[in-house]
C-alpha cells in the first residue's frame, strides 16, 4: 500500500506539507484545484504549478481528489454533452503530469451530510455526526447554514457557494430524477469517459454515497456492494474502478465493510479508511480509526489487504478534533495523523506475521 494525505492547498488549508512531512510513511499528497469552478477544463498550466510544488516538498501527486461531476451531468440536461469534453480534456491534462487516479462522486447536490460539525465526544474531542432523526424534518437550507458557519471560510468541497446559491432550482430539477434515471445519466457519463481515461492510464475511482441512502428524496445509487456490480456491468473497464471508503458505505449495518473490502480491494486503487459508530436509530458519529471505537472492523480490512498485498493508495480518512486544533471540519492534522500511524501498525503487524508465519 501507499500512505497518503488529503490536502486542500497552500491558500485553503491550516495544514502545511511541512507538517504532513512530519507523518512517517506518507508518501502521496491527495490533491484538487479547488478554485476551479465545477464543470470548467483544469489547465495544464494550473496542474503544473500545483504538482511541483507538492513533488517539491518529497511527495508524489498521483491521486486527486475530486474533479467534480457538475449538476447538469447528472440530470442528463441538454449541457452535460460540453461539460462531458471538459471532463475528458481535464483527465488528458491531468495525465500529462502523473496523475494516476481521479476520485469523484455521483451523488446529487450533497456530497456529503452531516447536521453537527463538532459533535462532542466521551474523551472531550469533537468530531462529524449525523442525526438521522433530525435530517427526517429538516430543511435542507438549514444543513447549508450548520456547515458554513463551521467553514471558518475555508472552502467545504462539494458544497461549492456557486451551488448553494442554486439550492430551490436545483431540488427542483431533482423532481423527475429517480434512482433508474439517474444510473442512466451516470451511464452516459461514465461511457463517454472511460476511453480517455484508459487511453490515458488513469483510473476514475467513484466514492459512495455519503451517507448511503436517500435523504431530502434525493436519489442514491453507490450505496452497497450490489450498487458495484451494477456499476461494473454499464462497463467492465479495469479504469472504471472505485474508491472504497470505509466510513462512508460503512454508515449503514447493512454494509459489512471487511466484506466489501475483501471481495473488491482489486476494484480500488484508491481507498478512504476511518471508523463511524452507529446508533439504533440510524444516526452515527465518526470516531478515531481505533477498530474497537466505532462499527467498522478496520483491524480486520487492513489484514485482508496485507494478505493481498494491495498495492493501491490509501488516505486515513476523517478525523476527530483534537487538542484546541482550529480546523476544517473532519480535516485536522492530529486525529488523521494518528490514524495513519494505526492503519501503519497494522499493516506492519499483519505483514510481518506473513513473513514469518505466526501469529503476531
Amino acid at each position: 500500500m501507499e500512505m497518503t494525505f488529503r490536502w486542500y492547498g497552500r491558500n485553503n488549508d491550516t495544514i502545511t506539507l511541512e507538517d504532513i512531512k512530519q507523518i512517517p510513511n506518507t508518501t502521496g499528497i491527495v490533491w484538487a484545484l479547488h478554485e476551479k469552478p465545477v464543470g470548467a477544463v483544469w489547465e495544464k498550466e494550473e496542474i503544473k504549478e500545483e504538482v511541483e510544488y507538492i513533488e517539491s516538498h518529497g511527495f508524489n501527486a498521483k491521486v486527486v481528489e475530486s474533479v467534480n461531476v457538475h449538476e447538469s451531468i447528472k440530470l442528463g440536461n441538454s449541457e452535460r454533452d460540453e461539460l462531458i469534453e471538459n471532463y475528458k480534456q481535464t483527465i488528458e491534462n491531468l495525465a500529462e503530469y502523473g496523475v494516476e487516479v481521479i476520485c469523484y462522486n455521483f451523488m446529487p447536490i450533497f456530497d456529503w451530510t452531516r447536521t453537527d460539525m463538532f459533535h462532542p465526544l466521551e474523551d472531550g474531542s469533537t468530531a462529524l455526526y449525523f442525526d438521522y432523526e433530525k435530517v427526517k424534518n429538516l430543511d435542507p437550507k438549514e444543513l447549508i447554514e450548520t456547515v458554513s458557519s463551521a467553514s471558518k471560510n475555508l472552502t467545504m468541497p462539494g458544497w461549492e457557494p456557486e451551488k448553494l446559491d442554486q439550492i430551490s432550482e436545483l431540488f427542483e430539477a431533482y423532481k423527475d430524477i429517480d434512482e433508474e434515471k439517474l444510473w442512466e445519466n451516470f451511464a452516459y457519463f461514465i461511457n463517454a469517459i472511460i476511453p480517455t481515461a484508459e487511453r490515458c492510464g488513469i483510473k476514475m475511482a467513484i466514492h459512495p454515497d455519503d451517507p448511503p441512502y436517500s435523504i431530502f428524496n434525493l436519489p442514491k445509487i453507490i450505496t452497497g456492494a450490489d450498487s458495484y456490480e451494477r456499476m461494473f456491468e454499464i462497463n467492465n473497464s479495469p479504469n472504471n474502478a472505485i474508491t472504497l471508503c470505509t466510513g462512508s458505505m460503512g454508515a449503514s449495518k447493512d454494509n459489512d465493510m471487511a466484506e466489501i473490502a475483501l471481495k473488491y480491494h482489486e476494484h480500488a486503487p484508491f481507498m478512504h479508511i476511518r471508523n463511524v459508530r452507529i446508533s439504533e436509530n440510524g444516526s452515527f458519529v465518526e470516531t478515531s480509526h481505533f477498530t474497537e471505537d466505532g462499527n467498522i472492523d478496520i483491524a480486520q480490512i487492513m489484514k485482508h489487504l496485507s494478505d493481498a498485498d494491495y498495492k493501491g493508495y490509501i488516505r486515513p480518512d476523517h478525523g476527530r478534533h483534537l487538542w484546541n486544533e482550529e480546523c476544517r471540519p473532519g480535516y485536522g492534522l492530529y486525529d488523521r495523523a494518528l490514524g495513519i500511524m494505526y492503519l501503519n501498525g497494522l499493516w506492519d503487524a499483519y505483514q510481518l506475521e506473513k513473513e514469518s508465519g505466526k501469529n503476531v
